[in-house]
């Protein structure tokens, strides 16, 4: 569902931003807890962070970034948020040994993996398994391959359109990012398709 801060900073959002933030409010908020902190691994502009952030006012919302660019930009979308539930940026490498948070309910990071190193995948979900509370889940959004193939044409592509900007960067094995979920205490609860072949996947972490 597309709300007034959504309305209101549609202009300033990445297209892909745009086109995708209806999806996963729809998708992500039936899943969510209750009441917490969700971080948000890699945050960019922060338009999903502000979206989601007004569609789930009984929870409270920590976008983060490790880019100084991208701080700039944050800092100016929870600022035109105005969004009492929504905190002010904090920089946060996802290789990082220590986070900057000590316990959350949830974790949210989206069309970060596969525009990094896969040393970015491990520390995601090593520091989840650090942070999340009992119960606490982590959604994971972007595109993936499954049983070592490509899920469309277009995935394809672009794999190849990453592999030219970065070797160390491209769409990841759905079933390796399960493997680390699994070496981090997090199994996979969910697989949801979403638009544009791109997929939710929902770990739990249960102790």
């Amino acid at each position: 569902m597309i709300n007034t801060t959504a309305e209101k900073l549609f202009d300033q959002a990445h297209p892909s931003a745009q086109r995708n933030v209806g999806p996963i409010v729809d998708a992500i908020s039936p899943l969510l807890p209750s009441s917490g902190l969700v971080l948000e691994i890699a945050s960019g502009g922060g338009y999903h962070s502000a979206v989601l952030a007004d569609a789930n006012p009984n929870l409270t919302w920590q976008p983060t970034d490790p880019d100084p660019d991208a701080q700039v930009r944050l800092t100016q979308t929870v600022s035109d948020a105005a969004l009492p539930n929504l905190n002010a940026p904090l920089e946060l490498n996802a290789e990082a040994k220590e986070w900057p948070v000590d316990s959350v309910a949830a974790v949210l990071c989206c069309n970060m993996i596969h525009i990094a190193p896969w040393s970015a995948a491990q520390g995601l979900f090593a520091g989840a398994e650090r942070v999340l509370a009992d119960g606490g889940v982590l959604f994971l959004y972007g595109p993936f391959k499954v049983g070592g193939t490509h899920t469309a044409p277009s995935n394809e592509s672009f794999q190849g359109w990453l592999q030219n900007q970065n070797p160390a960067w491209g769409v990841r094995d759905a079933e390796a990012v399960d493997d680390l979920g699994a070496q981090a205490g997090l199994s996979l609860e969910q697989r949801i398709d979403m638009p544009a072949n791109n997929m939710l996947r929902v770990y739990r972490r249960i102790l």
